[in-house]
C-alpha cells in the first residue's frame, strides 16, 4: 500500500466518504420534495443502517461499520428532539468547531495532529519531529485542515441562523465531500514532498 492509500484510510477511506454522505444526501432530497422530517430521519437512518450492514457482512472493521451510523443517529436525535430540520446538520457543525479549534492549537504549539496520526501509519513515528523539512510538512498540511474547517463553518452558520434547511443542506453536502477531497489531496501532495523521518537501524 502506497503513502496515498495510506492517508486516505487513516482519514476514514474512500467507503467511508461515500457512506456518511448519502445519509445527508437523502435527508436533504427527501425534507426539500415532502417537509416532513420523519419520514427524511427515517429515511436518512435507513440508509446509514444498510450501509453499515454492508460493512459488517463485507467483514470491514466494527469502527468504520458503526461511527457512520453512530454520527447520523446523533443528527436525527438533534433534529427530532428540537423539531427544527436544521439541527440535523448541527453536531456536524459542532464537529468541524471542534476539529477546527484542536487543529489550530496543535499547529500552534508545533504537534500538528496530522504527524500525530499519520507518523505511525507511515513508518516514522514521532521521528518527523527531529526533522525540520517534515515538521513544516505536517504544519502546512495541517493549516490546510484548519482552512477545511473555518470555510465549512463560514458557510454554513448563516443559513443555519437564517432556518435555511435546504441551502445548509446543500452546502453540507459541498463543503463535504467535494472539499474534504480536495483536503486530502492536498495533505497528500504536501506530505509526498518529504520523505517519511524513519529512523534507521544499524544491525551488528
Amino acid at each position: 500500500m502506497n503513502d496515498h492509500s495510506k492517508v486516505i484510510d487513516a482519514l476514514g477511506g474512500k467507503r467511508g466518504i461515500i457512506d456518511s454522505g448519502l445519509p445527508s444526501l437523502a435527508f436533504v432530497i427527501v425534507f426539500t420534495m415532502t417537509k416532513k422530517l420523519d419520514l427524511s430521519l427515517f429515511i436518512a437512518v435507513a440508509i446509514a443502517l444498510v450501509a453499515a450492514i454492508a460493512r459488517l457482512v463485507k467483514r470491514d472493521t466494527i469502527q468504520h461499520a458503526l461511527s457512520g451510523l453512530l454520527g447520523v443517529l446523533v443528527c436525527a436525535w438533534f433534529s427530532r428532539s428540537t423539531g427544527k430540520a436544521e439541527n440535523f446538520f448541527l453536531p456536524g457543525m459542532i464537529k468541524s468547531g471542534i476539529y477546527g479549534v484542536v487543529y489550530l492549537v496543535a499547529n500552534l504549539i508545533r504537534w500538528p495532529i496530522l504527524g500525530v496520526v499519520l507518523g505511525p501509519i507511515l513508518g516514522e513515528n514521532l521521528g518527523w519531529r527531529k526533522n525540520p523539512v517534515r515538521l513544516r510538512a505536517y504544519l502546512l498540511a495541517g493549516w490546510v485542515w484548519v482552512a477545511l474547517f473555518v470555510v465549512r463553518l463560514a458557510l454554513q452558520v448563516p443559513l443555519y441562523l437564517a432556518n435555511q434547511t435546504t441551502a445548509l443542506g446543500v452546502v453540507t453536502l459541498i463543503v463535504g465531500w467535494p472539499l474534504f477531497l480536495v483536503t486530502l489531496y492536498l495533505t497528500w501532495a504536501i506530505l509526498k514532498r518529504t520523505s517519511p523521518a524513519v529512523e534507521k537501524v544499524i544491525e551488528d
